[in-house]
């Protein structure tokens, strides 16, 4: 396996002030890329009474409340204590099939066999040097037949400034990828805003694959 992210050599250090992320993007739908991957299981028999998803980078918890919702047990998984305060705070969730954790992505391991690995918009927090050993935990952590959904940011993405954010190529995502079905591949690339209104142009992919 070689899924090294675009190699950088700037030392800009890369800041978020989540507290206010978390106000920003409060009460906001799950994602596109969850959606597909959700409608893709349920086109398929039910091999357990209930399925279990990993929700990486959780955050408040937009993911991991519809998974919920939707009858999976779910791990949700933050960086930030503050995020899974605010996700076991919120009223609209059931806690009986929810395990929280604080780990970063250099530390993480995963039980195995997962149904599902969703990765919204936090892949690329962990540090180039740190994401192969990361892409491998993913992979490995999968059952045959299991789904990863998320994104990842393209190398024209404007935040190539920060050393401590990790980017690819197509080419490398299709590597990424080689161990999957690729049911959603979809690259955008356009000038935005963050959800803190800061000016960005994004390049970034929304993947939606199964595992072989």
């Amino acid at each position: 396996m070689n899924p090294g992210p675009s190699a950088t050599t700037n030392s800009t250090q890369f800041h978020r002030r989540w507290a206010d992320y978390y106000q920003a993007v409060a009460g906001r739908p799950p994602r596109e890329t969850l959606l597909t991957a959700l409608e893709r299981f349920s086109a398929e028999p039910l091999a357990n009474a209930r399925r279990t998803a990993v929700d990486l980078g959780c955050g408040d918890g937009r993911d991991t409340v519809e998974l919920l919702r939707q009858n999976w047990r779910v791990i949700a998984i933050d960086g930030e204590s503050e995020a899974i305060i605010r996700l076991r705070r919120r009223s609209d969730i059931n806690r009986t099939y929810l395990e929280t954790r604080v780990q970063q992505f250099e530390e993480l391991t995963l039980p195995p066999d997962v149904d599902l690995i969703n990765a919204s918009f936090c892949l690329p927090m962990c540090k180039p040097d740190c994401f192969p050993t990361l892409w491998e935990e993913i992979v490995m952590a999968l059952r045959p037949g299991g789904r990863f959904c998320g994104h990842l940011f393209g190398d024209r993405d404007s935040w190539t400034i920060y050393g401590d954010i990790n980017f690819h190529t197509r080419s490398q995502i299709e590597e990424l990828l080689s161990y999957f079905n690729v049911e959603l591949l979809d690259e955008e690339e356009h000038p935005g805003k963050t959800a803190l209104g800061e000016e960005k142009h994004w390049h970034l992919y929304n993947i939606v694959a199964r595992k072989r």
